[in-house]
């Protein structure tokens, strides 16, 4: 694999030419005097024509985009419906599909996951939408199946919203900007940079999709490579991979923090059109005649071997082969990085004791989800397994296909017998072993899982009690050759058998009969159906003049996930209580932390209600001494200036699209995050359009936790379009230092002036 330093030009999406001094010769030997120049080749990429294509802006350098579809699960689309309600929503005015795959067991919280099943059916009902029932079909796969089509661009309420294998451009964001299509706004976002990926050669037999993944995620995540950004794929090796096998390395091009994805199409495309009965949806997407990009990846695939990514994050990989051979050390390293994650919480942590007679055992196997529950990684698992068994020991093994139909091939094509037989067992659609919420393995437990994250308590465990286990990813194949081996860890290439790959049918019949259709056809005589778990949004107040901000949490970790934001797992039943999960934030990383907010929001509560200043220093008695001190320097009435919290993290947000990572800050009363950097657009942007402020601060750390700043003139900055703005330390003196805001677009302004997205509309 090979990353190029600079950009580089494709000619008939074949031969490659790397941007070098001597590039304008290179490029005249090939095509003569009819050279284009960078900006126009820019325009011949296939990301370039798409985005054109849903860009409603005068100019292509600040896109404001409208999607052809949304898709959101039931983590997710309450909190959406609800706050498009309260922001004036009288229906849906694109598809909406809402599924039913994360909270499907209904095993936690009481009614309140079928509860809020139902308000998503009744809202489909009144507003016009689909509903896709629970154990039908995980989000991605049904977004596969039924709603992708060439060239088109869907966006989603889940980080893994990628289907740029079938030609569709999608992308994963937090529930507000879904709220803003549905309103009838768009997507704003400067011209993103383009990342050519080119595929040559062949995979070796045993090395599937997850495994181009993961040496991909390894090679880009921690410099930035492809950091919001588009993958573009390309290159003859594609014609290699079937769809199935496209799809695999797709979905995962999320761990890379790219915000989308974009692939040529071809015959092999269009027959999975036509296989779902949808052959209209087919368009052949190739790059033009000549095409630039920004920054490249050159991948020969006949030279990538089994991977696994280690606890505690999806690019911390290393071959299987490696490993295993070099088993102490590694696990060291892994120890190591992992006390990166675990150093607030006092657990013992290793993987040395899974080591049984010089070999790596493991303790449970997972295919799952998005990544792992397609139909060939099933079939070719099952075929490793053939004749097999997982032993009766620690060891166990579970297979989630992604969709029902999926699940009827299977099981009319004697992969299910296969997989029983070996002691296997095989589940309905569900995405709980991608974030926590099924299959959890005992206290210092190890799974493998083909699934797309493997954060700490994705698998479930709860380290604030003492509790840790850890997932590493692996392919279906190598988890099916381990699990022939009865929990020994073994590469999927020591399988010396042949894949029967069998031919997929499709039998849509099994949406017709369950899936609800009203998409179009809205019933406003359709009542709402409230679950009593099911709460309205607390109000929130616009921003003032001045802030007074106290430091509620300082986390030094390189990165910081969504998940240890607010941890996913159990906790996802109370989504639809706003302040019920909010008890959640930080959890499993700074227990202190919802105490500590609730404190300063007592403070702030008394500013909205107070008479006097006095009213507001009986609620908080410490900030009667940080007015005191501030007004030494400054005027600052009380009653006019609003008090909240701020967490200070050096690059936040990785991982899941999920809002509650901004939300519940901010019914605590968080105000504003300070970062070296955001880890996603998509979390800044959460950040954003919950009226919370995405400070930046690149130089070394000024103020330490439980500090108060006092942030000047916020309003009259925001307003004027300025970048920077002045904070001050509220100590013995008045320590100053420059808070920077980034790039915000007038929306964005106005959003943050009006205290949140739902102020923004109802005004």
């Amino acid at each position: 694999m090979k990353l190029f330093e600079r950009g580089a030009y494709v000619i008939h999406g074949k031969q490659i030419i790397e941007e070098k001094d001597d590039i304008d010769i290179k490029l005249a030997k090939e095509l003569g005097n009819d050279i284009p120049t960078k900006q126009e080749a820019a325009k011949n990429t296939i990301t370039y024509g798409i985005l054109e294509a849903h860009n409603t802006s005068e100019t292509m350098d600040k896109l404001k985009l409208k999607f052809d579809k949304l898709t959101s699960h039931d983590i997710t689309f309450v909190g959406i419906i609800q706050t498009a309600r309260a922001s004036g929503l009288t229906e849906f005015p694109v598809p909406y599909v809402l599924t039913n795959c994360h909270n499907s067991l209904c095993a936690v919280g009481g009614t309140i996951n079928e509860d809020d099943h139902m308000f998503g059916l009744s809202c489909a009902k009144r507003y016009g939408g689909m509903y896709v029932p629970p154990h039908q079909a995980v989000i991605h796969q049904f977004a596969r199946e039924m709603l992708a089509s060439g060239g088109a661009m869907i966006l989603g309420s889940d980080s893994h919203t990628r289907y740029g294998a079938l030609g569709t451009m999608a992308v994963g964001e937090g529930g507000p900007e879904l709220v803003k299509q549905l309103l009838n706004k768009t997507y704003d976002i400067n011209m993103p940079k383009v990342v050519g990926v080119y595929l040559t050669g062949k995979p070796s037999k045993g090395v599937g999709p997850q495994d181009i993944a993961l040496a991909i995620i390894g090679a880009v995540f921690a410099n930035g490579y492809v950091n919001n950004k588009v993958m573009e794929f390309l290159g003859d090796g594609i014609e290699n991979l079937s769809v199935d096998y496209r799809i695999g390395i797709d979905v995962m091009t999320t761990e890379t923090t790219c915000l989308s994805s974009i692939w040529q199409t071809d015959d092999k495309v269009k027959e999975f059109y036509e296989i779902h009965g949808r052959r209209e949806d087919y368009k052949e997407l190739v790059p033009k005649k000549v095409a630039y990009y920004d920054n490249f990846i050159y991948i020969d695939l006949s030279e990538i071997k089994p991977m696994i990514a280690m606890p505690f994050h999806p690019s911390n990989v290393y071959t299987i082969e490696e490993l295993n051979e070099n088993l102490m050390d590694i696990l060291d390293d892994v120890e190591k990085k992992a006390l990166i994650s675990l150093n607030q919480n006092k657990v013992s942590y290793t993987l040395k004791d899974k080591v049984r007679n010089g070999r790596l055992y493991v303790d449970q196997g997972v295919i799952a989800g998005c990544a792992g529950g397609g139909f060939e990684n099933i079939c070719d698992a099952a075929d490793i397994l053939n004749g097999k068994y997982i032993g009766a020991d620690e060891f166990s093994l579970s297979v989630y296909p992604a969709s029902q139909p999926i699940f009827m091939e299977l099981v009319k094509n004697g992969t299910v017998a296969k997989l029983l037989e070996t002691g296997a067992t095989v589940r309905t659609a569900f995405c709980g072993p991608c974030f926590g919420a099924g299959d959890v393995p005992a206290n210092n437990g190890f799974s493998i899982r083909h699934s797309t994250r493997n954060f700490p308590n994705r698998e479930g465990s709860k380290v604030t009690n003492g509790q840790i286990a850890s997932v590493a990813l692996m392919d279906a194949r190598s988890i099916a050759a381990t699990a022939a081996n009865r929990g020994y860890l073994t590469s999927a290439q020591e399988f010396d058998g042949e894949f029967s790959k069998p031919k997929y049918f499709f039998d849509s019949k099994i949406y017709e009969n369950r899936v609800y259709n009203g998409v179009g056809k809205p019933d406003t005589s359709v009542e709402i159906k409230f679950g009593p778990g099911i709460k309205d949004w607390p109000k929130m107040e616009r921003l003032t003049e001045d802030l007074v901000l106290k430091v509620v949490s300082v986390i030094l970790d390189p990165v910081t996930t969504t998940d240890e934001l607010i941890p996913s797992g159990e906790t996802s039943s109370y989504r639809s209580n706003p302040l019920g999960l909010a008890e959640f934030t930080l959890s499993r990383k700074d227990p202190a932390y919802v105490g500590r907010a609730k404190q300063v929001h007592q403070a702030e509560k008394a500013r909205v209600t107070a008479n006097t200043a006095e009213d507001i220093y009986e609620a908080n008695r410490e900030v009667e001494h940080i007015f005191k001190k501030i007004n030494e320097k400054f005027s600052v009435d009380p009653k006019e200036t609003e008090i909240g919290s701020v967490i200070y993290a050096v690059k936040p947000g990785d991982g899941s699209a999920r809002e509650q990572a901004a939300s519940c800050q901010k019914v605590l009363g968080g105000l504003a995050n300070i970062a070296k950097e955001y880890a996603t657009k998509r979390y800044r942007s959460n950040l954003i359009n919950w009226g919370m402020l995405p400070f930046i601060l690149t130089e070394e750390l000024p103020f330490k936790n439980g500090d108060y700043l006092y942030i000047k003139d916020i309003r009259r900055v925001i307003q004027n379009g300025e970048s920077e703005v002045k904070a001050y330390i509220v100590g013995e003196e008045m320590k100053e230092f420059t808070l920077s805001l980034g790039e915000l677009t007038k929306d964005e302004r106005d959003i943050i002036l009006e205290g949140c997205l739902i102020n923004y509309y109802r005004k």
